[in-house]
């Protein structure tokens, strides 16, 4: 990799949140059950990253920056539809569909929040929320849980399509994208 010709893309608080938020979403995800104490950490912790990533998608530097990355939904259909005829335009921060992904990976990291707060309140009487439910009916945690678990398989399922969207785009770009989200660095042309 010619190590010339690059320009610093990913601010250290951008990669950190991207990491750390892949670490914890995935011990929540796997300690659902079994492991409450350490499931409720992982969850205030997303719930404190996702936070700090909306802050940052309106103070962070030029590329954290929403203004820099959410297109309409036609310009991200257009790079899909590019992608597929193996003639994607190069970005040096998100394309149009990483940007998108970017928002609804947020919004379905919020709503896995909130209806995991919902739950917790329902249904262990603690956190935040446990006096809204004070007097919820015992049916009232149970639909919340089944919700948070529709979100953080939804989410898990977007994880997914994630990577295989960050292996595609280096792929056609010769890039590596992962790299890039260790040193912040990317070629410039």
């Amino acid at each position: 990799m010619n190590t010339t010709n690059q320009i610093k893309v990913w601010d250290l608080p951008v990669r950190f949140f991207h990491w750390a938020l892949a670490t914890t979403f995935f011990i929540a995800y796997l300690t659902e059950d079994e492991w409450l104490d350490l499931h409720t950490l992982a969850g205030y912790t997303v719930a404190a990253l996702v936070l700090f990533r909306l802050l940052w998608g309106f103070i962070g530097t030029r590329h954290a920056r929403f203004s820099d990355f959410v297109r309409p939904p036609r310009e991200a259909l257009a790079y899909l539809k590019d992608v597929a005829t193996f003639h994607p335009k190069r970005y040096i921060g998100h394309n149009p569909a990483g940007g998108a992904m970017v928002m609804v990976l947020l919004l379905s990291l919020l709503l896995t929040v909130i209806t995991g707060l919902s739950v917790y309140g329902a249904g262990e009487m603690a956190g935040p929320l446990a006096g809204f439910f004070a007097n919820a009916p015992e049916f009232v945690g149970e639909v919340f849980e089944e919700i948070h678990e529709f979100f953080a398989n939804f989410t898990l399922l977007l994880v997914g399509l994630h990577v295989v969207g960050v292996i595609v785009a280096g792929l056609q770009h010769g890039e590596n994208l992962i790299r890039a989200m260790f040193t912040g660095k990317k070629q410039a042309a």
